[in-house]
């Protein structure tokens, strides 16, 4: 009797011990109610992990490819100096998660693996995940990249549910709604024309025109910010690419680029933590003169030129860029928004690292 009784105290414990989380996909995964390992699918995550994590974000990490310092050298070097234990995370490579070798994770022996939602798959991932699941890891999958405006909101919500940190995602979501939903009202009741935007994604990267987003990431936030895209009549996923003579002939009446270039070697379009403004604007006026489609456009010469950092397109930080967007297009109506101080305020509630450099700015017109 006793050690059926035993037993009986043995398989509550265990029960006691995990729980489901829905994750983005719908799945019901089964997660330790405590995990102790966690390994993240790209370290970009970080942007939403800090925001959940008060103290130390990294005591749980055991593993993670650096794209962050590979997309965001600024941002990795910010974090290490404040903790130097990031550091000494296991690396899964340099790459996104498609480029991760499932073997070197389930040597890593995870309690969980979180894995971010994709716009395009390919058998890396698929493998991935098979092997994964197969080995009995759970697989959390979150959305921070693709659908941000559908996704966001609950994706917060399942990293938090992981971590135990409930409280703080639902703190954060209440930031993110009372924003986001000030522009949504606002819009709603404008009965003006709509400007039309084109949003240059990586502006240098590639010597041509244009790659943009469309339905999806930051080509969604564009939309709620009342932009009138001038891909969306061709383009139909969630990236795109115009042609030089599309972009002239359709003369948009304001160019959005996107950058994340941290110095001049890497022939990017110099945006982010640790830049300055007058940087910015050098950097944008030497990438915009190589580039003929960019040149013939009269948003350039009247000062309806903006850009935004890059990483806001999979982290929840987006809030702020999608206010400087909507200002950007409709001053008047978003006379009494402040984007800076809303960035601001979201480094000093819940982040634990400092806000420093220039994530979205206008450029003036050239002299």
């Amino acid at each position: 009797m006793l050690f059926v009784c035993a037993c009986f105290l043995l398989v509550l414990s265990s029960a006691a011990l995990a729980k489901r989380v829905t994750d983005i996909d719908g799945n019901q995964v089964e997660i330790p109610d405590h995990p102790q390992r966690i390994v993240l699918g790209e370290s970009r995550m970080l942007y939403t992990l800090a925001l959940l994590e008060p103290g130390d974000p990294f005591r749980h990490i055991i593993g993670w490819p650096r794209d962050l310092l590979k997309y965001d050298s600024q941002t990795w070097n910010s974090f290490a100096r404040h903790f130097p234990q990031m550091l000494k995370i296991p690396s899964l490579g340099n790459g996104g998660p498609n480029a991760i070798n499932p073997e070197q994770i389930l040597a890593l022996r995870p309690d969980v693996v979180i894995l971010p939602s994709l716009a395009r798959y390919d058998d890396a991932d698929v493998r991935l995940v098979s092997m994964l699941k197969a080995a009995h890891v759970p697989v959390v999958k979150i959305d921070l990249r693709v659908h941000l405006l559908q996704n966001t909101r609950r994706s917060v919500e399942i990293f938090g549910e992981v971590l135990n940190q409930q409280a703080r995602a639902q703190a954060f979501n209440r930031f993110y709604d009372a924003h986001m939903q000030v522009i949504r009202q606002r819009l709603a009741d404008f009965q003006g024309r709509k400007p039309t935007v084109l949003l240059q994604l990586h502006l240098g990267r590639r010597n041509e025109c244009c790659v943009t987003a469309v339905n999806g990431s930051l080509g969604e936030l564009l939309t709620l910010a009342g932009g009138e895209n001038i891909a969306g009549k061709t383009q139909h996923g969630v990236f795109g690419r115009l042609s030089e003579e599309a972009v002239i002939a359709a003369q948009p009446d304001y160019y959005f680029a996107t950058g994340f270039g941290a110095n001049d070697a890497q022939g990017l379009l110099k945006l982010g933590p640790d830049v300055a403004p007058d940087a910015v604007v050098r950097s944008f006026r030497q990438l915009t003169a190589q580039q003929n489609g960019l040149r013939e456009l009269t948003a350039l010469r009247n000062g309806h030129s903006a850009v935004l950092w890059m990483n806001f397109y999979l982290s929840p930080w987006h809030v702020a860029a999608t206010e400087f967007m909507a200002k950007t297009l409709y001053p008047q109506l978003f006379a009494d928004i402040d984007p800076q101080q809303t960035l601001e305020t979201l480094f000093r509630d819940f982040l634990p690292i400092p806000y420093s450099g220039t994530l979205f700015m206008n450029i003036p017109p050239a002299q």
